[in-house]
């Protein structure tokens, strides 16, 4: 047996690197969220070396809660979590399967145990993405079936930590309630992250990403709008961050689409380019004068 181990050759020949590193291409900002997942990452490599070395340890817990708002990459790091733990050899597959409450949870008695069953079968050997976790929990219904669900999770949890990985997601305060009134389930979870909002400076990089993917481009002043935009938009009801970004280049296509039709003859920079009036023919801009009115009205 060696006497020593080289934990960057380790890591290297693992391939994780070019995970962590798609994980940077992928995702503008998050540094909070990427370094705690290259923490994980090199908790594993660690993990592997003492293992080379016959050093005895307890394996690591590795079940976690990503919480934050939507459209903050929580499923993308989610499927990027299961490549990294069957590059360093924790799962067999790596593979994410990713359900809600009602793939879960049954309607009647009997119903729910097998539907849990199934959905831990499919994603043995991976990673269990469980998002909006809380709804699994409903105390003031009597009748719910979300806490059977919940004490099957918590003993393959336990029983199978070697070859299943879950992942809880949703709101933060939401989350926080939920393992408040489930401490057995709280005490497998090891690793809690927190994904922040983007900034708007992040989302309009974000933007730029998404608008070149399509083959597509800004004019000046559409970008100068579509920064307008996410400064009025997120004060709104039911922001979602990088979905709601998507959302509005979505809706910006249609309008430069029948805007082009209208045009008749165009060239190629014009099937090319979104416009400012793309963007500006938004409701949201008309909910800002309304939105300034009532601040004033409150000071």
């Amino acid at each position: 047996m060696a006497d020593t181990v080289d934990l960057k050759r380790m890591l290297d020949e693992s391939h994780v690197s070019d995970v962590l590193d798609e994980l940077d291409r992928e995702l503008v900002g998050l540094k909070p969220v990427k370094t705690r997942i290259r923490e994980i990452a090199s908790l594993l490599v660690v993990e592997k070396a003492r293992e080379a070395l016959g050093v005895t340890s307890a394996p690591p817990s590795l079940h976690m809660c990503f919480t934050g708002n939507p459209g903050t990459g929580k499923t993308t790091v989610a499927m990027r979590m299961a490549e990294i733990l069957h590059r360093l050899g924790h799962v067999r597959k790596g593979h994410l399967v990713a359900v809600t409450r009602d793939d879960l949870v049954g309607q009647y008695i009997g119903h729910t145990a097998p539907k849990t069953k199934e959905v831990l079968k499919k994603a043995m050997g991976g990673v269990l993405f469980i998002d909006e976790a809380y709804y699994l929990y409903r105390p003031e219904n009597e009748r719910d079936y979300g806490q059977e669900a919940i004490e099957i999770l918590m003993q393959v949890m336990e029983n199978q930590r070697e070859d299943l990985v879950v992942i809880f997601a949703g709101y933060k305060s939401r989350m926080d309630r939920f393992f408040e009134s489930n401490p057995g389930l709280s005490s497998r979870v090891a690793h809690h992250i927190d994904f922040p909002d983007y900034s708007d400076g992040e989302l309009l990089q974000i933007a730029d990403r998404m608008v070149d993917g399509l083959g597509l481009q800004l004019a000046e002043g559409a970008r100068k709008a579509l920064a307008e935009y996410l400064s009025i938009r997120r004060k709104q009801p039911n922001f979602a961050n990088a979905r709601s970004l998507r959302n509005a280049l979505d809706r910006a296509r249609l309008r430069q689409a029948r805007r082009l039709i209208e045009a008749g003859e165009v060239d190629a920079a014009s099937l090319t380019t979104i416009e400012e009036a793309d963007i500006r023919a938004s409701r949201v801009f008309d909910a800002a004068p309304a939105a300034k009115d009532k601040e004033k009205a409150a000071c």
